[in-house]
């Protein structure tokens, strides 16, 4: 002992000097007397034991604690190392911590900052650090010192001191926790107001020391902390994400209070679950487990029963999904209605992040509940609804798994007085998605007994008639959905299921649709066991068509039905032939000329578009001539009677067109015919002068055709009364039209009877040269020869009357090259 105090006394002695030194103005002075106490007591040697630096530290504290005040930073720096390398080698520094906290307290723990230098303020934090580990306990009575600086640290504009000021709060809470509790929620407030720091680390360091702080101290900040946790899990950092999920797994294993606060924390944990990042996905899967591991284990008497008598698991579950253990599912169950009601608010949340992590918790909550979501349905499908219209297509695919959850859960029963109720109440396509993925969800025998009443809500024309492309959408998803889950027993509703397509194909008018509804009517084929698309309208046209004998007289030009007819008949091909009973009589009724004009030019559009290829729709079981005639009596002739208006033009042109492909495809025969041919051909001479230059046009091939067709049969008054209206056809303001009237003119002679009464006919057959000759001297070499063909053509009739009615005008024509040419034919048919 009396050389412990002898080396003691003279190390004072030697650095008595440098004590006093530091009381000087100068400085250098202070500065050099800080590094020579270093030196001569730290850096001696030998080094002196721990005893030595105790006796030497209690003279040299005071002095170098005043350091820590000197206006220059230097000293500062060196009496803070000083300090904290003395603390390093005494046995018991906890004796000095009497004179050192005040003093941090005095420097860090103001409202003002009084230490200006940011690494000085970091060094003295760090020197709070090394206080805490090495006094332990002993820093209970210096608790509310610790927390005064901490307080204000924390909260600290230098990023380090920030993050050091947390590893101390974290470092004081483990080392005096029973007495630490008491100051815990001091440190709250500061740690949330530096959780959202624009560097990432620094919110990393704060998550973990919250999560320390609530563990080791007041578990009633929970409550506090949970909704600035929560949006840390939408941080753009995974590690302030995975530190989160940590920090809240953690509280649910450990926590003391974590009973209370269950239903704060386990939808922290489950969002973690859902995070982008596979390796937070996992960890959150790890303690969620282990989580519920724990939570059986600590009501093991109280789920005894669930436990020794665990029900297998459900053969119907989602695939490629592992189910929760029983202590994960029944800790959902027992907070759900506690935790749902605000989620599904947030599922509604004007934020688009905030929407689609509520919307992927949700899923993984429903996972969890199983079927005690039952008591929730109300409730939670009248959020569905609306969030399947989300702008956002993340939320929208949670969403739809989330309803997909729901027919695995719930039983048919109860979901279909729900949902089906809100589709026929809405008709929106949110409505319909969540129908559609319930659906797929719904095991096979549970749903065989409401397919009728599905398939029933969606055929209604409210409902299948929408034309807004969502709703289309949805609806070929939810027929979609029936047809995979029920397969060949679909059959007893195939035919509100073909209602439904051919609907949706009429009403759209975008092609990826229509893609879409061919693909479904392919299925329904396949599971009908009808092979090709053309069996599958062969199986159901007939019941459509029948649907529609009640209302088609009353049919305007926007009615739904009406386009369905229209769709139905151009998809069917063949299968048209087969019902022409039924669907002349509708077509009849609607071409009615006191029918909308509008609506009679859809019809003939539709009927023209299946003339065009007769063999393969209406003429397809060679039976469309037995109707041919109604087409002609009932629906062309009364439609060409004029009529004014550019409407009533534009369907006088359309049935002509109609009669055209009538006239082409065959199906007409002269014995056919004859019933109609005077009313047709009364109809086409006034046609063939119509205002409308394509009309125009198109009667005069639609007479030509009828001409050919009819040759000889005609009445020779029936002839003579048309000639009149062919020759002003030649002075027509159009030459195409002129050009084809001449090959009219071709045809009307050869229906002239070889027997035909020259004499008694002279004035018409002069009336009819002497028009056709005026001709040969058009300006148009091509009329010019058209004509030239027609004379020569009709020469047979009478060539003696002709050549006389060309001598008499040769000499007024500029061609007479073509009236010598024509003479000289016409001789060579009398030789």
């Amino acid at each position: 002992m009396a050389s412990l105090d002898e080396n003691s006394n003279a190390v004072l002695q030697g650095i008595a000097r440098h004590i006093n030194c530091l009381s000087e103005e100068n400085r250098n002075t202070r500065k050099k007397a800080i590094e020579s106490i270093r030196s001569d007591t730290l850096g001696r040697k030998p080094p002196l034991d721990s005893n030595e630096h105790a006796l030497i530290f209690s003279e040299v504290l005071k002095p170098v604690l005043k350091i820590l005040s000197d206006p220059v930073e230097k000293c500062r720096e060196l009496a803070i190392s000083l300090i904290s390398d003395y603390l390093n080698v005494l046995d018991k520094p906890d004796e000095h911590l009497s004179y050192i906290v005040p003093v941090l307290s005095a420097r860090l723990g103001q409202q003002e900052i009084i230490e200006t230098s940011e690494e000085l303020r970091l060094s003295l934090v760090e020197l709070l650090a090394q206080i805490v580990e090495c006094s332990g306990k002993k820093m209970a009575i210096y608790l509310d010192d610790a927390i005064r600086i901490l307080q204000r640290t924390i909260v600290d504009p230098y990023p380090e001191v920030k993050k050091e000021s947390c590893r101390c709060s974290s470092k004081l809470a483990k080392s005096i926790p029973e007495y630490f509790h008491m100051q815990s929620e001091s440190l709250i407030k500061p740690l949330m107001l530096t959780i959202s720091h624009q560097h990432s680390k620094v919110r990393t360091v704060v998550v973990e020391t919250i999560g320390t702080v609530i563990q080791y101290g007041n578990g009633k900040a929970v409550e506090t902390v949970t909704s600035h946790l929560a949006q840390r899990l939408f941080d753009h950092s995974p590690v302030v994400r995975k530190e989160v999920t940590r920090v809240v797994g953690g509280w649910l294993l450990d926590l003391p209070d974590r009973y209370s606060f269950h239903h704060k924390l386990i939808p922290l944990i489950l969002t973690s679950i859902t995070d982008e990042q596979t390796e937070i996905r996992d960890l959150a899967d790890t303690l969620w487990y282990d989580i519920g591991m724990k939570y059986e284990r600590e009501n093991e008497e109280e789920m005894k029963d669930k436990i020794d008598f665990a029900a297998p698991n459900p053969s119907h579950y989602p695939p490629d999904v592992e189910r929760p253990n029983l202590g994960c599912r029944t800790l959902v169950m027992r907070h759900l209605s506690k935790i749902l009601p605000g989620l599904l608010r947030d599922v509604g949340d004007w934020v688009v992040e905030t929407r689609a992590k509520s919307a992927a918790l949700l899923y993984v909550l429903l996972l969890n509940a199983e079927d005690y979501v039952t008591q929730h349905m109300e409730r939670l499908v009248s959020s569905l609804y609306k969030a399947c219209m989300d702008e956002d297509q993340r939320v929208v695919t949670d969403i739809q798994r989330s309803a997909k959850l729901i027919g695995y859960f719930v039983k048919p029963e109860i979901w279909t007085k729900l949902v089906l109720a809100n589709v026929k109440a809405t008709q929106c396509s949110g409505s319909l998605m969540v129908l559609a993925s319930v659906t797929w969800g719904t095991l096979r025998s549970d749903l065989d007994a409401y397919m009728k009443p599905v398939a029933d809500t969606l055929a209604s024309p409210d409902m299948c008639q929408s034309v807004q492309i969502e709703v289309q959408l949805q609806l070929l998803a939810c027929v979609d959905a029936l047809l995979s889950v029920m397969q060949d027993s679909c059959s007893a509703v195939s035919d509100q299921l073909f209602t439904i397509l051919i609907t949706v194909l009429a009403l759209t008018q975008h092609d990826h649709i229509k893609e879409q509804v061919n693909e479904v009517l392919s299925k329904v084929g396949m599971l009908e066991g009808l092979g090709e698309r053309e069996e599958v309208y062969r199986a159901h046209t007939k019941t459509l068509l029948a649907s529609y004998q009640d209302d088609y007289p009353h049919w305007t030009l926007h009615s739904v039905e009406r386009q369905v007819f229209d769709a139905l008949l151009v998809e069917a091909g063949p299968v048209v032939g087969e019902h022409l009973d039924t669907i002349m009589p509708m077509l009849v009724a609607n071409l009615n000329p006191d029918k909308d004009p509008e609506m009679r030019l859809k019809f003939f559009s539709l009927l023209s578009r299946l003339m065009v290829n007769a063999a393969g729709t209406v003429d397809s079981r060679q039976q469309f001539g037995d109707f041919a005639v109604i087409v002609l009596k009932d629906m062309v002739i009364p439609n060409c009677v004029w009529r004014a208006g550019r409407t009533s033009g534009a369907i006088r042109t359309t049935a002509v067109s109609c009669a055209w492909a009538l006239l082409q495809s065959g199906v007409l025969t002269k014995e056919k015919m004859l019933p109609v041919v005077e009313d047709f051909l009364t109809q086409l001479i006034s046609t063939i002068n119509d205002g409308n230059k394509s009309t125009r046009l198109i009667s005069c091939r639609v007479l030509t055709r009828l001409l050919d067709l009819m040759g000889t049969s005609l009445s020779q008054d029936r002839l003579h009364n048309m000639y009149p209206e062919l020759l002003k056809r030649l002075d027509d303001s159009s030459d195409e039209v002129r050009l084809i009237v001449a090959k009219t003119f071709l045809a009307y002679f050869d229906c002239f009877e070889s027997g035909y009464d020259v004499g008694l006919y002279r004035a018409h057959l002069e009336a009819i040269y002497r028009g056709l000759l005026v001709h040969l001297d058009d300006p148009e070499t091509s009329i010019q020869g058209a004509i030239l063909d027609v004379l020569k053509h009709s020469a047979k009739i009478s060539p003696s009357m002709l050549v006389t009615e060309v001598d008499s005008v040769k000499h007024k024509h500029r061609t007479g090259k073509y009236c010598d040419e024509l003479i000289k034919y016409t001789n060579s048919l009398d030789q």
